[in-house]
């Protein structure tokens, strides 16, 4: 039995290996409390059981005694024996204890989605797996979780993660580590750009189901008080982020376009593009008239706010996006912008065209503040894609300065 304790910025993680019975308690037990002595003070203490073999009843004293001094104290990575004999004795719950994950591996899986934290495999033919970008951390995953169960009890027509795994370097990049992944059950899916490109002649129907979701989504209020962030806040955390990229005067006038819309409560999902929403139904579906419905993964970005913000990204995404589109979407430019024209005339169905031209002109300037703040997903981008971004800058806003001040007036005309 070894016992090391580390200790990161007075956040502290205890490593047990081997057996921890009657034989090794007292020696570990007091190497424990000798070190965590010599630390002082301690923020956060956590066990690391992913190499534990066994553990006795004077074991789990040694892990009781912990629980009672110290505050938010837990224990990870549990193998299956010893989580079975924490399960039994009451343990998991009166601490945290976390079930060590299922490692899994990507090679040879078919990529079906990129986005700014992560990439989408189909695993098999029931399941996907979103893989987070390296460095991710398992509270970011942890609130992806929350945020999927909250959207969909509110009623966003959402897959949800039934497994938590590590996930082994693909190859892909040298030198990688294991990432976190989150499994979902799919069954029967694909992403709405592979059924676009497999049928184009359903574009007209597509963008319907799309644009009926999008209507739908925006109409669920969310109430006070419950896990989904404000998405006004978090984009002007965003820009904030981005200002080491671009001179303050210009992240100034983002912020202009952020502060302009209109407050609102509904539910955003905030990336919804063809490659995260899942067509769920029979091959030939619209042809042969069967049941279907699109499915909404990627939830790491929801909020709630008004759907200008939410229409300005999928705009971004769809119809402006800056980098390589057909690897990111998944579709051919053109038809990826036919599919919004049409699915966006269909949302505003019935307005007046004056009406729909003014929304429309919305849409587009907020999009522009998409444009640049998915710079601030990671702090990893190529230097050729921030330099590409500064370029476009200067197009899409710098030089329209005076007609995105008038359009930012008119925000106010959209009332929910």
């Amino acid at each position: 039995m070894t016992c090391e304790l580390e200790n990161d910025d007075r956040k502290v993680t205890i490593r047990l290996v081997g057996r921890l019975d009657t034989a090794t308690s007292a020696e570990t037990n007091a190497k424990i409390n000798s070190e965590l002595h010599r630390i002082g003070v301690v923020d956060l203490l956590t066990c690391d059981a992913s190499r534990l073999e066994y553990i006795s009843s004077s074991g789990l004293r040694i892990l009781l005694s912990l629980a009672k001094r110290y505050k938010g104290f837990r224990v990870i990575d549990v193998q299956p024996q010893v989580y079975e004999v924490l399960e039994t004795t009451g343990f998991t719950k009166i601490m945290t204890v976390e079930r060590a994950m299922r490692r899994l591996s990507v090679e040879g899986c078919r990529l079906i989605g990129i986005g700014g934290v992560g990439k989408v495999y189909r695993l098999d033919g029931d399941t996907i797996i979103k893989v987070f970008r390296e460095g991710t951390t398992m509270d970011e995953v942890r609130r992806e979780i929350t945020l999927s169960k909250e959207a969909f009890v509110l009623g966003m027509p959402t897959a949800i993660s039934f497994d938590v795994v590590k996930v082994a370097p693909s190859g892909e990049t040298e030198g990688s580590r294991e990432c976190y992944g989150l499994v979902y059950e799919l069954l029967k899916a694909k992403t709405l750009s592979t059924y676009l490109k497999q049928h184009p002649k359903e574009l007209d129907a597509c963008a319907r189901m799309y644009a009926d979701l999008l209507f739908e989504l925006h109409q669920i209020e969310v109430p006070e008080g419950g896990n989904v962030p404000s998405a006004i806040e978090r984009e002007r955390q965003q820009i904030e982020h981005i200002r080491r990229y671009f001179p303050k005067e210009h992240t100034d006038m983002l912020l202009h376009i952020i502060d302009s819309i209109p407050q609102g409560n509904r539910l955003l999902h905030l990336d919804l593009q063809t490659k995260n929403a899942m067509v769920q139904g029979g091959e030939a579906m619209f042809d042969n008239q069967q049941e279907n419905q699109l499915m909404l993964i990627d939830m790491g970005e929801i909020g709630y706010g008004h759907p200008l913000l939410d229409l300005g990204h999928a705009y971004s995404s769809m119809v402006s996006l800056i980098g390589d589109y057909e690897k990111i979407i998944g579709i051919p430019r053109e038809l990826g912008q036919r599919f919004w024209n049409r699915a966006i005339d269909y949302y505003f169905e019935g307005l007046s065209a004056d009406v729909v031209a003014e929304r429309k002109a919305q849409i587009e300037v907020v999009s522009c503040v998409r444009n640049f703040t998915w710079l601030s997903l990671s702090d990893s981008f190529p230097e050729s894609v921030i330099q590409e971004c500064q370029a476009a800058f200067g197009e899409r806003i710098a030089k329209r300065f005076d007609y995105i001040m008038d359009i930012c007036k008119t925000f106010a005309n959209w009332t929910l």
